[in-house]
């Protein structure tokens, strides 16, 4: 059997690839360390709809706050500090995600988070939120949206605050599932590739 050989440099390059990639961001005034890998979703910085949903949200201190599909944190984590009082859950389904996601809570020094495996809602329990946050796949049906709506409704205490951001092509059906699942919708930001909106329930 003849043995493949790897060139030298390749082996190089490839090693090089496996490493962290780490850099640091600041979000709505906080400034924290990431380390990300390839394969999870914008690892070399902070993509541009998070950024959006960050700079368009209201968090209280005292916030309880949900980050559905966290990826490596960037959206919990920073609520988990705006938020000091509160606890920030982070979930996604994707095992890489949580396992960064809590090597970036404990590089920060972040304490008041449970960071744990989830496929949308279904580890999270009866557990109940001030603050739902989710940066949404384009690319998945919307029959999912559905489930994670009416998940996140179940799960809002009173007075509670559910803001998504979506690629813009999605902002009109966006729309529509949000008045038919929470009976309210408002668009707090739309760009040329990202609209930002909220739903929420009543006090």
């Amino acid at each position: 059997m003849n043995r493949i050989i790897i060139p030298d440099d390749t082996i190089t390059y490839l090693n090089n690839l496996r490493r962290d990639i780490v850099f640091r961001e600041t979000l709505r005034g906080q400034t924290l360390t990431y380390h990300t890998t390839w394969g999870l979703f914008s690892p070399k910085g902070i993509d541009e709809g998070s950024r959006l949903l960050l700079d368009h949200l209201e968090v209280r201190e005292r916030d309880d706050t949900l980050d559905l599909g966290c990826g490596y944190g960037p959206l919990g984590l920073t609520l988990a500090r705006l938020a000091p009082l509160g606890t920030s859950v982070l979930v996604d389904k994707d095992f890489v995600a949580i396992d960064y996601s809590r090597k970036n809570a404990a590089v920060n020094g972040i304490t008041n988070t449970e960071i744990f495996l989830s496929n949308g809602f279904d580890q999270v329990g009866e557990r109940r939120f001030d603050l739902i946050v989710s940066n949404l796949p384009a690319k998945t049906g919307k029959e999912l949206y559905y489930l994670y709506f009416y998940d996140a409704l179940a799960r809002m205490n009173p007075g509670a605050r559910f803001y998504v951001v979506t690629i813009s092509g999605l902002r009109k059906f966006i729309q529509k599932a949000f008045i038919e699942v929470f009976g309210n919708y408002k668009k707090l930001k739309q760009g040329a590739t990202y609209t930002v909106a909220m739903a929420s329930v009543p006090d």
